[in-house]
């Protein structure tokens, strides 16, 4: 278990923004590398010759991140609004709808199926959010969680919501989900692009727990890595602090004996 988002380490929270920016962007074909991602989100920096889609596609997953990290710690559950803002935040200059749910038909490259129509659209993802945290409420058990969650992404990318940017948009509701309920982040990384989508074609919502499992307990070491450098980084700091107040007490010793 995670905790609140407000008490995490600052460079975890980074180090997390950077990996879901990336490799969620590249599930859905931008090739702006690792090491770049970390230049624009951590450096404000833009590296020669990325393609301005690609650079929103990036930078927008900043401030929808920081939104879903503070709607956590308020402990506010998932609302369609909530759910509008995010889609808004991640789809800035690249969308004329963004925060708005589909208006025309849609389709998933390659899908068996048929997405939702735009009139249904709107009732449907009602049902969704309230069946979602009708579960969240009532499920404790991390695998139980981890299986619910991955049904809910299942069932919002057959939806298909928006015009565009469903996949990125899913992927961060799914987080919400596992980070209110003291989870680490799931993300997905692009190598595993194709077990990824075969688990959502098949509908498969214990396949996708199998799935996330050992992602989850990767994740929870990867977090302790960063707990750890923090704690010792505060002792040394501590102990910095104590050498500071020993020298000014000897001073203060050494004014009164003169």
């Amino acid at each position: 278990m995670l905790g609140q988002n407000k008490n995490l380490p600052k460079e975890y929270l980074d180090d997390v923004l950077v990996r879901l920016a990336h490799h969620s962007s590249a599930i859905e074909g931008n090739t702006i590398s690792l090491a770049d991602t970390i230049t624009i989100l951590l450096y404000n920096t833009v590296p020669g010759s990325v393609p301005l889609r690609e650079l929103y596609e990036i930078d927008n997953h900043k401030e929808a991140f920081h939104y879903v990290l503070n709607s956590v710690d308020n402990n506010e559950a998932l609302t369609i609004d909530k759910m509008l803002d995010i889609h808004e935040l991640l789809m800035n200059k690249l969308l004329h709808d963004k925060g708005k749910f589909k208006t025309g038909e849609n389709a998933i490259q390659g899908a068996d199926f048929l997405t939702a129509s735009a009139r249904e659209t709107p009732i449907l993802m009602k049902q969704w959010v309230d069946n979602l945290n009708w579960q969240l409420d009532n499920t404790k058990d991390r695998n139980q969680i981890l299986e619910f969650v991955g049904d809910s992404h299942i069932q919002i990318e057959r939806i298909h919501p928006f015009s565009d940017g469903n996949g990125r948009t899913g992927r961060l509701l799914m987080n919400y989900s596992l980070l209110q309920k003291g989870l680490p982040p799931l993300i997905i990384e692009a190598k595993n692009k194709s077990e990824y989508i075969n688990i959502l074609a098949k509908q498969d919502p214990k396949a996708f727990r199998e799935f996330a499992l050992p992602i989850i307990d990767k994740e929870q070491e990867r977090f302790k890595r960063f707990m750890n450098k923090e704690i010792n980084q505060i002792k040394t700091n501590d102990v910095i602090h104590l050498d500071s107040k020993k020298k000014q007490h000897h001073r203060r010793n050494a004014d009164l004996e003169r």
